[in-house]
């Protein structure tokens, strides 16, 4: 069985996302969680994917001192979403959560994560672009979100799989699970590749 053979190598996912982890458990991996404080400034000339990209390699480099054997396998991964020619990070409180979401309301953006694989021998970089389309969003909507799901701690201000993931989200062209935090279903395809079990 693939999954089993997945299993027998120590897999470790470098990120504190509950998200993450969620989806891990859902494609049935043992794994364990190591969290790092990494910064998440990048040069101002990166763009779209390659901020992604940059971003998880360089979370990756943050655990150099794990790697005892071959059979170890890091999984770091960083999600951004691109809109009007810019990356909107995080918001730093309510206020501009508001105006985050009014940024997206009724527009197409894209979310990107990059996901670095790396064990004590190599390395593999990829990323994943999902299109999200919003409706229109009211003041009270976005109010009613801000207030009773506080998203302080996600790219865009928004969770997919909360509720204006299910009031407002329109259509979505590519992985959902990409914008929940990590694209499952590639990761399961690049590690299989990644630890040559195929």
């Amino acid at each position: 069985m693939l999954i089993q053979k997945l299993n027998s190598f120590r897999i470790i996912l470098g990120s504190n996302s509950p998200r993450r982890q969620l989806l891990l458990r859902k494609l049935g991996l043992n794994f364990e969680v190591i969290a790092r404080n990494i910064g998440e400034d990048y040069p101002p000339h990166l763009q779209k994917e390659k901020i992604a990209v940059f971003l998880c390699e360089r979370k990756s480099q943050a655990f150099d001192d794990i790697f005892t054997d071959d059979k170890t396998i890091l999984i770091t991964a960083d999600t951004i979403v691109w809109i009007d020619g810019k990356n909107i990070g995080k918001p730093k409180d309510a206020e501009e959560a508001r105006q985050t979401l009014k940024t997206l309301s009724g527009k197409k953006h894209d979310v990107i994560t990059g996901v670095c694989l790396r064990s004590a021998r190599k390395s593999h970089i990829f990323h994943e672009c999902t299109e999200v389309f919003f409706n229109s969003l009211h003041d009270d909507e976005i109010e009613y979100y801000v207030s009773h799901f506080k998203p302080f701690d996600k790219a865009g201000a928004y969770a997919i799989q909360e509720w204006i993931g299910y009031a407002s989200i329109g259509k979505i062209i590519g992985s959902y699970q990409n914008v929940m935090g990590l694209p499952i279903q590639r990761v399961y395809k690049e590690l299989l590749k990644f630890c040559e079990i195929i």
